[in-house]
Formats: C-alpha cells, structure tokens, sequence
C-alpha cells in the first residue's frame, strides 16, 4: 500500500489505479541489478557509496560557486522583501554529476506560479559509474521570505512519500498561516525523486494496457480471479523491465537517499535539514544512519516501521488491520450523524449500506464508469483522511436516494490523471520490489492474506494484488534493507545524530503507529514522539492540528524538542454536510490505489 502524505496543493490526481497456468509459466527474463549479491555484492555498494561521496563534493564546488548575494541562484527569484538581489556570475561548463542547480521559472508542465523557482539536478543513474549515464531530476524553490526579520537558516527539504509521490508543489506551502514562520526562515525546496514526474519517469505499462474501467473487483477473490490477477501481476513486473530495461534496479531507498545527499550539497548546505512523510520518513532515516554527521534537523511525519525485518512485505501485511480500524472509525462517524445521512445507526449498519451500494454497482457501474474496483479505491480514502467523510457519506446516501452523480464525480477515474498514476505505480513497484527480498512462491501471498482477510477484509486483497509484481520481480538481486539506527551498517560513529522529531496519529492506518514506536527506538534518547490522540489521518503536521504543529514549528526554528513521547488531543472531526450541499459531490483528487 503506498504511504504518501499529500495536501490539497499536493493530492495532484494520482486517482483509483491462471493460478497453476501462472505457476507454470516460463520464468520472466532477469534484468541485471545493482543488489548487494549481484555485481559483487559489498565491493559493489562500497563503490557505489564511493561514486555518490565524489558526486557531492562535485555538487558542493559547485554550490560555492553560487552568484554574490544570497541562495535564489543565477535566474532566482526576483528579490522581494528580504530577498537579496542576485548577480549571476561566469562559470564553465559543468561536467557530468557536477550537481550544479539553476533555478529559473518553473516550466508550464509543473503549474507552479512565481514565486517558485525550478531548477534540473543531474546525478548518476549508478553511482558506481559517477561519469556514466546520468538523469535529471526536478527540484522546486521559495526563498525564505524574512518576514518579522527572520533570520535565514538554510534549506527545508520535503519528501511527502509514496514512494512516488512528488514534492514539487512543497513551495507553496509557505503562503499559509500554519507555514508562515518557518518559509520565513527557511527556504521551502520540493523535488520529484527519480522516476517521478519529469525525474528520468519510470513506466510500466503502454497507455492501451493500462486500465480504464469501470473494474469489477469480487468482495472475497475467488481461485480464478487469484489466477488472473497473479497472471497480471507477472505481465506487470515483465512491463517493467521492457520498459526502464537495464536501469530498472536502480530505482532504491540506497539511490533515493544518495540522491538526497547530492540535493543537499548542492543547495550548499553542510548539514540537511528535512521533513519527510509516510515512505519520506523511511527514506529520512536511511539517510540519517548512513549520514548522522550530516543531519541537521529532520521532521518524520506518520514514520514507516523501520525495521528490515518488516522491509517491505511484513509492513504491507500490518497495514490490513489498521486500514480496516479506520474503515470503522469512519462507519462510526457516519452512524453518529445518521439524521443527516440515513445510512444507519450503528457503524454495522452503515456497512450494510455500502454493502447495497456495492452490489448495485456491480450489477450497474455507476455513469457506466464506477464499479466496484472505483468504488472501493474511493472509499478507502476514508481510512487515509477524515476530511474525506462528509463528501462520501453524502455520496452514498445520494446514490441510495438515486441520485448516482455524486458518487460518480468522486470515484470515477479521471483520464486527465491517468499518466501520472501509471507513473508513481510504476515508482512505487520498483522501488519496493528492489528494496527487499518478498516471497517468491504464490503460496505464502495466499496463506497469508487469506488469513488476514477473515479478519481485516477491506483492505487485504486489493493491498495483496498491488505488491504482487514483487514475486516475480525481474531483477536479479534485492537490496539488502539498510539497519536504520545502526550506524555501524556503514562504519558510522556511534552518537552522532542530532535531535530528530517524530510526529505520528495514533490510529494510522496507512503507517501504523508501532512504526513510529520502533522508529524512535532505532533513533535513540534524542529522538522526541508527538502523538495525535485517538486521530487517524494519514500526515499530521501542516495544519490540521495546532499542538502538533507548535512543537514541529518549535523545532524547526530553535531545535528544541518536546521530550521523550508527548502527546496532543485529537484534531476536531469534520462536521457532517447536508446533502443539499453541493459540495457534497465535489470532485476531490485521491491517492494512489492503495499505500
């Protein structure tokens, strides 16, 4: 299941993406990766963290090279207020992997306005190959504004996870009030990591063989639908490699984060300060264990279970039951309000309703464009944000009024999306496919989730079917999952991490809290835990909670952290919306199928 925190500036449209025969089958080719075993193993990541060290003190010459007169950059941002006028200066061609960042208006393709600045970064596709095939990724800036006489403190760089999720809207946050202290201090930096966006894009599938819908997905999956959907899974994982080819098993965590540290140096700053969120979190502390001495401050909102030994297969499996907790919260929440709904008057009872919505859709996609896979993935939107509720309790209680309008512009698949879905699928795939081992027997996918499935049935199947390409992922070698906390995985000195902040919602069910829990763990004593209590939206930080956001507002500025685990009340849950509301049936972006 992705983990991707997004906001309305960032949910960009990413909408709801035989069994023996299958097993039979000839295996896929193979592509060559750049695993720990494959290529000579330890010799191969020491000269691929070797090839990465020569990259950033290309990128860091070049930053010193950076015009007179502040951070914007030759074509920053026009001065204002605070802003310090820029003098480009004369430079010579950069060389390859040099990490040189000119920020210039942002293309017409990113709809970015002023005052945000985009730059390219070029970095190695292999790190091992410093000079060899490089790709560009695409980077995103507000300066700090200075407001209040602020003080400028270097770069904020923001990773809203996914993986595949892209940051390059970031920048715009800085305009809100929840945001106002820190874009004075900070300049606000988004990204698109590699495979995302225009960063090298990564794709799976041709345009005809990606779905369209409306998909009909059985509520329990019978042998043959497993067939076909494993045979799909296989086809996928073969699309992969045909498409990206050699490169494919260079989309990691390990490249993520040495591209990471390539950004940073080339923003100039000597030591990182970042937020990450859901897979960003993840991503922050492989950096932070390979890189302690390089961390400034970093903020980890709704943190993925670090431990390698749940990398990657063990936390898709702990997702079902929290995803299937948040689903109740939601029923619950719909139930409460009843008189405004009609859905029923227990969360049981509003089951029963979206039970009768489902089976109408099957006999009759909704529009003849939502059926049951459409609707699923819109629901499940409820167990990612509660802001979500009002719109779809509405659209369920329209649709049984027969009123199908609303449902229909919430779940329908939007073909103006459906490249950039393809795309942080794909993303998503590779890099969690490369990261770990998963099993490679059908087997243990079905023992396992048929188990959890008696138990957490809203959310296993599809979650199950999303990361199948794993079994049959055509690169020769996994990653082995980086020991976050251990500093001695890269012969780090122990002690060396500054203090770091954790801010998670308790219900979670996108990124359960335990994982928060063991995160802290791995981080140590100077690691501090904010707790939403009895909350369950997926990203806490950035507005929605004032107690959450003074202490990561606090730590930003100052550094200081809260204490060991601290906790703040829930944020208020949303308010019901009549159904005379037309904003009931307002179209609302979503996540990708599943995180």
């Amino acid at each position: 299941m992705r983990t991707c925190r997004t906001t309305t500036l960032t949910r960009q449209g990413v909408a709801a993406a035989a069994l023996c025969l299958a097993l039979c089958a000839p295996a896929p080719a193979r592509a060559s990766g750049p695993g720990p075993a494959g290529r000579g193993g330890e010799a191969r990541t020491a000269a691929e963290d070797a090839g990465a060290e020569l990259v950033v003190r290309r990128a860091a010459a070049a930053a010193a090279l950076r015009p007179v007169g502040g951070p914007a950059g030759a074509g920053g941002a026009p001065a204002s207020g605070n802003r310090p006028v820029t003098r480009p200066v004369a430079r010579p061609p950069a060389p390859a992997g040099s990490g040189r960042l000119e920020f210039r208006p942002c293309p017409a393709v990113e709809e970015l306005p002023d005052p945000v600045r985009c730059a390219t970064l070029r970095v190695p596709l292999d790190y091992a190959r410093p000079d060899g095939p490089q790709i560009s990724l695409t980077v995103s800036r507000v300066p700090a504004t200075g407001l209040g006489g602020a003080a400028r403190q270097g770069a904020l760089v923001f990773n809203p996870g996914g993986p595949g999720a892209s940051g390059m809207a970031f920048p715009l946050l800085g305009d809100r009030p929840a945001w106002a202290r820190v874009a004075a201090a900070y300049d606000l930096v988004g990204y698109a990591p590699r495979g995302v966006g225009r960063s090298a894009p990564l794709t799976c599938q041709d345009p005809a063989e990606r779905p369209h819908g409306p998909t009909q997905v059985p509520a329990e999956p019978s042998a043959a639908y497993k067939r076909e959907r494993l045979a799909a899974a296989r086809a996928y994982a073969q699309g992969c490699a045909r498409h990206a080819g050699p490169a494919l098993g260079y989309y990691t965590t390990l490249n993520n984060a040495r591209d990471l540290d390539v950004l940073r140096a080339a923003l100039g700053e000597p030591r990182l300060t970042f937020m990450g969120a859901s897979y960003g979190t993840y991503l922050g502390a492989v950096y932070a264990t390979r890189h302690p001495e390089r961390v400034r401050r970093m903020v980890f909102d709704s943190a993925v279970d670090p431990d390698p030994r749940r990398v990657w297969y063990a936390n898709n499996l702990a997702q079902a039951p929290a995803f299937e907790r948040r689903w109740a919260d939601f029923r619950a929440w719909a139930a409460r309000h009843h008189s405004v709904y009609g859905l029923g008057t227990t969360a049981g009872a509003v089951r029963e309703s979206y039970e009768k919505v489902r089976a109408a859709v099957a006999r009759t996609p909704a529009g003849g464009v939502v059926g049951t896979g459409e609707l699923h993935a819109a629901y499940l939107q409820t167990a990612y944000y509660d802001d979500v509720w009002p719109e779809r309790a509405a659209a369920l209680a329209a649709f049984l009024r027969g009123d199908e309008a609303p449902l229909v512009r919430q779940a329908a698949r939007d073909p103006a999306t459906a490249e950039r879905a393809a795309n942080a699928t794909a993303v998503y795939t590779a890099v969690l496919c490369n990261d770990a081992p998963w099993p490679g027997d059908w087997e243990t996918w079905d023992r396992d989730n048929t188990e959890l499935a008696r138990r957490a049935p809203f959310e296993t199947w599809a979650n199950a079917f999303l990361n199948l390409p794993c079994a049959s992922w055509p690169v020769s070698e996994r990653q082995r999952p980086v020991n976050v906390g251990d500093v001695g995985d890269v012969g780090a000195a122990a002690g060396r991490l500054p203090g770091t902040l954790i801010v998670a919602a308790e219900r979670d069910g996108a990124t359960p809290h335990g994982g928060a829990l063991e995160l802290q763990g791995r981080l140590g004593t100077r690691a501090a835990l904010v707790t939403e209590q009895r909350a369950g939206t997926h990203g806490v930080a950035g507005g929605r909670n004032a107690c959450v956001d003074r202490h990561v507002e606090r730590y930003l500025l100052t550094g200081a952290t809260p204490g060991w685990r601290v906790t703040c009340a829930p944020h208020p849950e949303p308010a019901p919306v009549s159904l005379d509301d037309r904003a009931a049936g307002a179209s609302r972006a979503l996540l990708p199928p599943a995180v």
